[in-house]
């Protein structure tokens, strides 16, 4: 009996993809297409830049970025809503159009929907892992929560709430709240 293979998809796809609008990312050569974020989604990747740019004018450590192509493999390249990466990493990782490689932090904002909450709780978090991104950051706008995977095991290190404050190791000094977030 012959089995029915997929067809594996590129980096080379994905910058073959029609200047539509829509949002493609390729995970471990599958597809996956994302209608434009909502508006709570992007006062939420607003917040957060503003919060990481308040902080890095103070400690010039590092650079945030909202929705940079991240290129893993040939196989895998995401859209994540922010990234974080330390000069030195930058130096190794960000020379062109894109990321290629891992930033050490990933935030990704849960879209609404059961495929965009699966893909960004399940399908992301292994690439990321797989990667090597060091800490991922996974808010959720609904239940007003952040999820935080670090470590070697990429596992559930915490789950912060509204009344919650958020910091990294990453970003030396970096504390803010949950609540400056996700208002």
């Amino acid at each position: 009996m012959a089995a029915n293979l997929e067809p594996v998809l590129t980096i080379a796809d994905l910058d073959a993809m029609p200047d539509d609008g829509n949002r493609y990312e390729i995970i471990e050569g599958e597809i996956f297409l994302s209608r434009a974020p909502s508006l709570i989604h992007q006062a939420v990747v607003a917040n957060l830049i503003f919060i990481f740019r308040t902080y890095l004018s103070k400690n010039p450590i590092g650079k945030v970025l909202p929705g940079p192509g991240v290129i893993f493999s040939d196989f895998s390249g995401v859209i994540p809503d922010v990234v974080y990466m330390s000069h030195d990493r930058r130096k190794k990782i960000a020379t062109g159009d894109r990321i290629s490689g891992a930033p050490e932090l990933i935030v990704e904002i849960l879209s609404p929907g059961t495929e965009n909450k699966r893909r960004d709780r399940r399908s992301k978090r292994q690439l990321y892992k797989k990667y090597g991104v060091k800490e991922y950051w996974l808010i959720d706008p609904e239940e007003l929560s952040i999820d935080v995977y670090r470590g070697a095991e990429f596992r559930l290190a915490a789950t912060l709430g509204i009344q919650d404050e958020i910091s990294t190791a990453l970003a030396p000094g970096f504390r803010c709240s949950v609540k400056d977030i996700l208002q």
